[in-house]
């Protein structure tokens, strides 16, 4: 991939869907600034309007954030990209909440990309986007990938656009640098 550091994203827009509890601080905080800066406009899905209050390495207290809209409100149509921040309570009790599925199974139906980091993936299962994919998650969940039908990698990012829509994998916190770089790339792309 070409370097886009400096990759102008004004006019994109951006869902991240995540719990109100629980999501890896910086798998929410990090990507939501990066693509911020770069002009994309980013919607934070709860599924309540309170704080999401972020964890570190799934134990310690994170920054709270506040969410701009709930799960149950979102269109999808509206947004150009899907991010699904990692952190296992997070993606766990996200893989359970039906609207949440169904807001990713209509993103991969659309042919609109989706970004997913950690533990992520978990909701891509549920989702039924996994099947014949190539990605990577967070190493504990490289079975359940296999189970659903992908082809998990040991990579720092992983982008597979076949299927009808580009999916960015990353493994966790310390892949953020490829995993916002790959989502610049796939975004570019898009608008070009």
């Amino acid at each position: 991939m070409t370097d886009i550091s400096d990759a102008d994203l004004s006019g994109r827009t951006v869902l991240a869907l995540v719990t109100n509890y629980g999501v890896e601080q910086d798998e929410l905080v990090v990507p939501v600034q990066h693509l911020r800066d770069r002009g994309a406009t980013v919607e934070i899905a709860a599924q309540q309007r309170d704080d999401v209050v972020t964890l570190v390495g799934d134990k310690d207290p994170g920054q709270k954030v506040t969410p701009s809209t709930t799960i149950d409100a979102v269109d999808a149509s509206g947004y150009d990209l899907l991010l699904l921040p990692g952190g296992s309570i997070n993606a766990d009790t996200l893989r359970l909440d039906g609207k949440a599925v169904a807001i990713t199974k209509a993103f991969a139906n659309a042919g609109k990309p989706i970004a997913a980091i950690c533990h992520a993936p978990w909701t891509l299962i549920e989702a039924g986007a996994v099947e014949g994919k190539r990605l990577t998650s967070y190493a504990s969940l490289q079975t359940d990938l296999r189970n659903a039908g992908g082809d998990w990698a040991d990579e720092a990012v992983v982008v597979d656009d076949t299927r009808g829509f580009a999916l960015i994998t990353s493994r966790d916190p310390d892949d953020l640098d490829a995993f916002t770089g790959a989502i610049d790339q796939v975004l570019v792309a898009a608008s070009a």
